[in-house]
């Protein structure tokens, strides 16, 4: 099973921008074949989807509340993925989490249940 580590949050005023990292590790595959999405859980709130990516690049998601706002690319060279978190709002504020997902073909629903590896998470502060 993948190991995923997340890095990149921290505090941030309105308006500012944040790129998160997510890493994976200890899979015999390579992360091309895996479907990554972010997950966003705000205090007291379920986890939901922000963006999702799948393993040939070809089908991105973004939620609504994200679209315009936010990137997310991948660098499987670098077992690398990117979530570039430009115009951040208040509501943004939360812990995000990277999931992984074996999927050399098609496309997963960006929704936590579809997902079966994941990371601890990390920070995000939204906050002048």
């Amino acid at each position: 099973q993948v190991q995923l580590v997340e890095s990149g949050g921290g505090l941030v005023q309105p308006g500012g921008s944040l790129t998160l990292s997510c890493t994976a590790s200890g899979s015999t595959l390579g992360l091309d074949v895996y479907e990554i999405g972010w997950f966003h859980q705000a205090p007291e709130k379920e986890r939901e989807g922000v963006s999702c990516i799948d393993s040939r690049e070809s089908s991105l998601f973004y939620s609504d509340s994200v679209k315009g706002r936010f990137t997310i690319s991948r660098d499987n060279a670098k077992n690398t993925v990117y979530l570039q978190m430009n115009n951040l709002k208040p509501e943004d504020t939360g812990v995000y989490f990277c999931a992984a997902e074996w999927t050399p073909v098609g496309v997963r629903p960006c929704v936590p249940g579809h997902f079966g590896s994941w990371g601890q998470g990390t920070q995000v502060t939204v906050s002048s």
